[in-house]
């Protein structure tokens, strides 16, 4: 029995990714945005993937964390993006605009509106079409991902505030954010506890030759013309893949955050693999 491990297909999960087979991961790999992987998840239908942080919070019992590795950035990571024609302290009671992939940004929005610039109401949505069609006629809009890189290369100053999230998050807190963690089905645990051990080293291994060498990496991406390998080079740079304490800080305030104001029932416990 083989692990089946899902793959955020944007390109911060590159370095995770690009050497896993070479390293010897021979199980099967499951491609998806962060809500898809997260839905498979909770169902079963994954052992293992990078996931959203708040879906750990939501589901924490169902779930075990694998130790030392993460998606997080202690200061930009470039890729979670707000665009507003306002500034932040402006935008109570204020619509924006979601592209639905990821609950974790989603809420980072939430609570640094919240706790750091006195929004009271929030008003949010997923439209029906395309997020960036309302970032063009200068509506506030969350974008994440590869669709954040590549409106922060197109989007001008004529259309207002360009705010990074972790940047924003650093700012007020001094910590790193973690946006993904390493989850693991409890069940598939129990039924794979070697070939997950075996994955904490094949993840390292895989991170670990990606930035010995970030240029040859990038010129494996060529799937993504719009962002030069300088841009990708810098883009990985600015990430933090390890999972140490002031990760955990991090990750335990904006949990107990989400629970302040009523996104979370309760904080969550942070329970690893063996």
């Amino acid at each position: 029995m083989q692990i089946k491990l899902g793959h955020i297909d944007y390109l911060n999960c590159v370095p995770f990714f690009q050497y896993l087979k070479e390293s010897g991961f021979n199980g099967t790999i499951v491609k998806g945005v962060p809500a898809q992987l997260n839905r498979m998840l909770s169902r079963g239908e994954l052992d293992v993937s990078p996931s959203s942080s708040f879906e750990y919070a939501l589901n924490y019992r169902n779930y075990l964390l694998m130790p030392g590795h993460s998606i997080s950035a202690f200061e930009e990571v470039q890729s979670v993006l707000f665009f507003s024609s306002l500034p932040l302290d402006q935008l109570d009671g204020k619509q924006f605009y979601l592209t639905g992939e990821s609950a974790t940004s989603v809420h980072l929005l939430y609570v640094i509106l919240q706790e750091y610039y006195g929004c009271k109401q929030i008003k949010s949505c997923v439209p029906d079409e395309p997020a960036e069609n309302y970032l063009n006629r200068g509506e506030p809009v969350l974008l994440i991902g590869d669709r954040a890189l590549k409106a922060s290369l197109s989007v001008g100053p004529e259309k207002g505030y360009q705010y990074d999230l972790a940047q924003l998050w650093r700012k007020h807190t001094g910590l790193p954010f973690v946006f993904a963690l390493w989850i693991v089905h409890r069940q598939s645990h129990m039924q794979l506890v070697d070939q997950f051990r075996d994955l904490q080293l094949q993840l390292k291994q895989s991170k670990d030759k990606a930035f010995s060498d970030l240029e040859q990496l990038a010129a494996t991406v060529t799937d993504r013309p719009w962002m030069t390998a300088d841009q990708l080079v810098e883009y990985w740079q600015c990430m933090s893949y390890e999972l140490d304490a002031e990760h955990l800080k991090g990750l335990t305030l904006f949990f107990e955050l989400c629970f302040k104001y009523g996104y979370l029932p309760e904080p969550p416990q942070l329970n690893f693999i063996d």
